[in-house]
Parts: C-alpha cells; sequence; structure tokens
C-alpha cells in the first residue's frame, strides 16, 4: 500500500487523535536533597495535531527535538505539564488512573530498541499474556493460546518462539516480538518510537512493510517517529517535522518532500542522498551551522532563528511564529514563508554568534 493511497484513504476517515497545546516541561533540580527547581527543560512546548483513523502520521527532527517526549506524552507514559490530548473525543490528559488504565488498551506503543524493552527472564509467551491478562482479555487458555499463535503468525515468526526468550532472537526478530505485544490487546493506535533504528538495512525494510501490513489488515494508526526521512516518506501519509520541542512544519508526506518550506525542513531533506548521481550533484544543499540549543534555554522568538540562512533581525529574534496553513493541508511555523517561498527572500550566511 503506498503512501498515496493510503493518504486518500485516511484523509476521509474521523479524527482519531486531537493533540492541543501540549507541553511537557521537566524541572531541573538542585540542591542536597534535589528539592530545589531552578529552571525546566521545554521538552514539548506548545504541539497541535490530528491523526485520522487508520492514517500513518510521521515525526521527523533532529536527536533531541522532542520526537519521543511528545509520543510519550500522547500515551501519559510522562507527565504533562499542559495542554488536552482527545482521543477518540476523550481527554487523556484528565483521566484518573484507573480510567486511564482502560484507555490505555487502545493506545499502545512499540520502543526503540527491543533488547531494553523486552523482559530478559520472561518467556515470549509470558510477555505477550502479560497484557492480555493485564487487561482481562484472557478469558481461558484455550483462547490465549490461539491469539499468541495468530499474532505470531501475523508478524512472520514461528510459533515455537513462544518458548524461547529475548536473547534468543535477532535485531529484527525482537522489534517483531514487540510489534505482536503491542497487537495483543487490539489497540486501536500504536506509537512506533524509532522502530528500525537500530536495525540493519535489509531488516528495516521487512519491519517496515509488516508495519504497513499490518495497518492495511487490522485498521491501524500509527505514529511513527524517526529521523530516518527515507523510511518516513516510504511509510506516512502526514509528517511532522520538530526543532527544539515545536512542530515548525506540516504535511502531506509527498508534498513535504517535494516542495519542503520551512528552512529547517529544507535543510533536513537537503542532507537525504537522491539515487540518481546527476540529480545529486546538482541539487541544493544547505548545511546548518552552529549546534542545537538547548531545551532547557531555548532563544526566545523563533526557535530556529540562531541557525537559519533566511532570519531577518528583529522579528525573527523576538517573535515566535505561529504553525499556520500557508496552502491547504500545509501549516508552517514561519514568518516569511511567503518571502523564501517565491525567492524574493534569498538565504545567508549565518553567524554562529548569534544568540
Amino acid at each position: 500500500m503506498t503512501g498515496r493511497e493510503t493518504t486518500t484513504k485516511a484523509g476521509m476517515g474521523e479524527v482519531l487523535l486531537d493533540v492541543r497545546d501540549l507541553k511537557v516541561h521537566f524541572p531541573i533540580k538542585r540542591g542536597v536533597l534535589f528539592d530545589r527547581t531552578i529552571g525546566y527543560v521545554y521538552a514539548v512546548d506548545g504541539v497541535s495535531l490530528t491523526v485520522n483513523r487508520g492514517q500513518t502520521y510521521g515525526l521527523v527532527g533532529e536527536s533531541g527535538c522532542g520526537k519521543s517526549t511528545l509520543g510519550r506524552g500522547i500515551l501519559r507514559l510522562v507527565d504533562l505539564t499542559s495542554g488536552s490530548v482527545l482521543f477518540d473525543g476523550q481527554d487523556i490528559a484528565t483521566l484518573a488512573t484507573q480510567e486511564l488504565r482502560r484507555a490505555r488498551r487502545r493506545m499502545q506503543m512499540v520502543f526503540q530498541d527491543p533488547l531494553s524493552s523486552l523482559d530478559p527472564r520472561q518467556s515470549v509467551r509470558s510477555i505477550l499474556e502479560e497484557g492480555m491478562k493485564a487487561h482481562g482479555l484472557a478469558t481461558s487458555a484455550t483462547q490465549v493460546g490461539a491469539r499468541l499463535r495468530e499474532l505470531l503468525t501475523a508478524v512472520g515468526l514461528p510459533t515455537s518462539a513462544l518458548r524461547k526468550y529475548p536473547h534468543e532472537f535477532s535485531g529484527g526478530q525482537r522489534q517483531r516480538i514487540g510489534v505482536a505485544r503491542a497487537l495483543t490487546v487490539n489497540p486501536d493506535l500504536i506509537v512506533a518510537d524509532e522502530p528500525v533504528s537500530a536495525l540493519d538495512v535489509s531488516v528495516q525494510a521487512q519491519v517496515v512493510n509488516l508495519l504497513s501490513d499490518l495497518q492495511e489488515q487490522m485498521g491501524l494508526t500509527y505514529i511513527v517517529i524517526a529521523h530516518d526521512l527515507a523510511v518516513v516518506r516510504h511509510i506516512s501519509d502526514r509528517v511532522g517535522v520538530m526543532y527544539l520541542g515545536s512542530l515548525v512544519e506540516e504535511s502531506d508526506s509527498e508534498l513535504l518532500y517535494e516542495n519542503p518550506l520551512h528552512p529547517y525542513s529544507r535543510a533536513l531533506l537537503s542532507a537525504v542522498p537522491v539515487p540518481d548521481p546527476v540529480v545529486e550533484d546538482t541539487r541544493e544543499r544547505i548545511l546548518l551551522k552552529g549546534d542545537l540549543p538547548s531545551p532547557a534555554n531555548p532563544p526566545s522568538g523563533c526557535r530556529f532563528h540562531t541557525r537559519c540562512p533566511w532570519r531577518q533581525p528583529t522579528r525573527c529574534d523576538t517573535e515566535r511564529p505561529e504553525l499556520l496553513e500557508f496552502s491547504p493541508g500545509h501549516r508552517v511555523a514561519c514568518h516569511y514563508v511567503a518571502d523564501i517561498a517565491s525567492g524574493q527572500l534569498q538565504p545567508h550566511e549565518v553567524s554562529t554568534a548569534v544568540v
């Protein structure tokens, strides 16, 4: 199933997830007993997005930009500072412990490193049964056994794997076990945090194709967090680009890759190699200067202005741009996106001394 076909299908569906102005700030503690807060790490700082049922939403950006924290925040695996997470109309951010436990059956996560997220002392059977028992889905041994065999077949593993332990499998097989674990409770939404980054390239393709096949068969909705732009393009219907805790651009996958508008998106995509040597030698390269600012002390105004080749003094330095619709379905957080897109504003040398 191609991204373009999925977009058409998902775009017609209802909204399953609606995140509004979500913030996750981690306190920085000091003192002998670490009881004094001296500041905050602004890991996620005002993110709003929607995901339709049956859609795959890709999140990309540099390491440390807040992608994983956003994914965990959506599932409330970390404490939320403010904002709302409407899942099928229910605000996850306000649920008490028992209500949240029931809601979590419909929202699962596939973690980045399967070796560390799978308990080495548990067999695969025990790992897969755990979620079913926790949510009261393990009604009888016969039904559980049939369900586990069905899941292993779905993720491409033999039923003999039930007797084995995580260390007996390859990285790709362990990730398949992680996917099967997420599926045991029949979720509607799966957040996949860097699901293929720890795998060999050939195995990456197998896992990505597995996720696509399972989505088509089971009607799943995905949020895929990745820094590999090629993987995101292959699997995603919509893509959000994050920088320093905020979304700077959001669009349908093909449109974003064909026509990135935000300066940061342009820089990211210019670093992706193209298999055509003629195109590779002639296309525009945007090399960002300077380091990623600290999320504990983000720049004022536009978060990207310290590294932006199109930065304009005063406004970029002091006024934070909103994520606004530039064209239907294409949102960009940049004061001068129209001038950059039309070529009226040209890039210039970036001073690394800008703060």
